[in-house]
């Protein structure tokens, strides 16, 4: 058996895993998306390091784009097979990859009027909404707990893993020639204190274990309330400033814990009087399938859930944008307001063209509120540059950026060491760290080895291990 770590080796996004058995079945954990990775995105996205028609069978961890986006792709260039998740993932999925196939076909007719004008080859997208159509038909759910066959040699259970609805870890069981081994993937883990969903599931013994390591050497703020922060920032901008608060966040996990703060706030009271401005369909879609699985929340959402018709999603003044052109109208407001727009790394989508449009007015406020790869619009403006270029024009960076540090839903090393404590290091005969960057992953080996891991591996992009 061997592993090829294609995506997410390295660095954050593109999440690729193959597994490849004697007997020639190949299963690829998750299919993601490169995203914020400057200049060189384009290629990483569009060359796999494999041929896609050999892929027997994907299993998906979760439906983040950096672990979804390119099953498309995948399927255009010849794959055939089946690909397993859980029904929320499907769900999900299927609203995030037409979403995706949306934005790449109106940034690359953005970027195309330039390059004409230049006399500039013209940018194909990776993949069409139709494509993302064709995608869906090929999805198979199974539930948490509930094991299930990929091939004849692979079985899966998938375990809960806290970070978005739907999100597992996936559990395999390898019969590989005469030799049976336990390969767990963590796909992306949530954080044991999160505000809206359940913690991690612990899951069993496993030989092999692939580990996501974004946080790996962060602790979470503990001490920092995020309502109490939002308010914050609120008074100043807009209340204080009469500006307007810009919010990166992804549509999916980020923009419902933002939704539930600012529902606290109001339920305490403290809620200013303005417009709360989601634009975002994408948002819109995934709140309503997020509310489709209560069984994944906490015991507190639960009990606001029980208490009637109160919705832990929804207060005053909140309103939610459909089309282009509702968006664009935003940009003539002048009014004090809040807009919260997708993608939380301010690398694509509408949010790119809100900071493009206001980053240069003082009165104005950019708060980043989850991770950013370092080369992203987003990574670039935790930096507070003087100056940033936007769709190839210069800005002065005069709005107050600032990071909303106590809002994850990956966990930090400690929530990472919490999940693996559930297994026996000694019978851990190989552990791998992707999903993340080089020095937070050589911390985390490093704190991994004081507890007992010994084979700890930071594989590179396209590297490939025989186990």
């Amino acid at each position: 058996m061997q592993i090829t770590f294609h995506g997410a080796a390295g660095c954050v996004t593109g999440s690729k895993h193959l597994i490849t058995l004697q007997n020639g079945d190949s299963i690829l954990l998750d299919c993601g998306l490169f995203q914020g990775m400057g200049e060189a995105t384009f290629n990483l996205n569009a060359n796999f390091g494999f041929d896609a028609k050999t892929i027997t069978a994907v299993v998906l961890s979760h439906a983040h784009i950096d672990h979804t986006g390119l099953l498309p792709k995948l399927i255009k260039e010849g794959f055939t097979g089946k690909i397993y998740c859980t029904p929320a993932t499907k769900d999900l999925a299927n609203i995030l990859l037409q979403d995706s196939a949306n934005i790449q076909e109106m940034d690359v007719k953005f970027a195309n009027k330039r390059r004409a004008f230049y006399k500039l080859p013209l940018y194909q997208p990776l993949y069409t909404q139709q494509d993302a159509t064709d995608t869906a038909t090929h999805f198979v759910t199974h539930n948490y707990d509930t094991p299930f066959a990929v091939t004849e040699s692979v079985q899966c259970t998938f375990t809960d893993t806290g970070h978005i609805v739907g999100s597992a870890a996936i559990n395999l069981t390898i019969a590989d020639g005469d030799v049976t081994k336990q390969l767990t993937f963590s796909g992306d883990v949530g954080r044991y204190t999160d505000a809206i969903l359940k913690s991690p599931q612990p899951f069993a013994q496993a030989n092999y274990i692939i580990m996501e390591s974004t946080y790996g050497d962060t602790l979470h703020d503990q001490h920092t309330d995020t309502p109490d922060t939002l308010l914050q920032w609120i008074n100043n901008i807009c209340i204080a400033k009469k500006g307007k608060l810009l919010i990166p966040a992804f549509s999916v996990g980020r923009t419902q814990e933002l939704l539930y703060a600012l529902n606290t706030l109001e339920n305490q009271g403290k809620l200013p009087k303005l417009s709360y401005i989601v634009d975002s369909p994408l948002s819109e879609d995934a709140t309503t399938v997020l509310k489709a699985y209560p069984q994944y929340f906490n015991n507190t959402i639960q009990q606001v859930i029980q208490q009637g018709d109160k919705d832990p999603f929804m207060f005053a003044g909140l309103q939610y944008t459909q089309t282009v052109e509702d968006s664009k109208m935003l940009n003539y407001n002048n009014e004090p307001c809040v807009i919260i727009s997708s993608s939380g790394m301010a690398d694509a989508g509408r949010i790119k063209h809100h900071i493009s449009n206001n980053i240069e007015n003082s009165n104005n406020g950019i708060l980043m509120s989850g991770y950013c790869e370092p080369n992203s619009l987003g990574g670039r403006l935790k930096t507070k540059p003087d100056s940033v270029t936007i769709f190839g024009q210069s800005h002065q960076v005069n709005a107050q950026i600032g990071e909303l540090r106590s809002m994850s839903a990956h966990g930090d090393y400690n929530d990472l060491c919490n999940w693996l404590s559930c297994q026996n290091a000694a019978a851990v005969e190989h552990l791998f760290l992707v999903h993340g960057e080089p020095k937070v992953q050589q911390h985390l080996q490093q704190t991994l080895i004081g507890k007992g891991f010994k084979n700890i591996t930071i594989p590179t992009l396209h590297q490939r291990v025989i186990i």
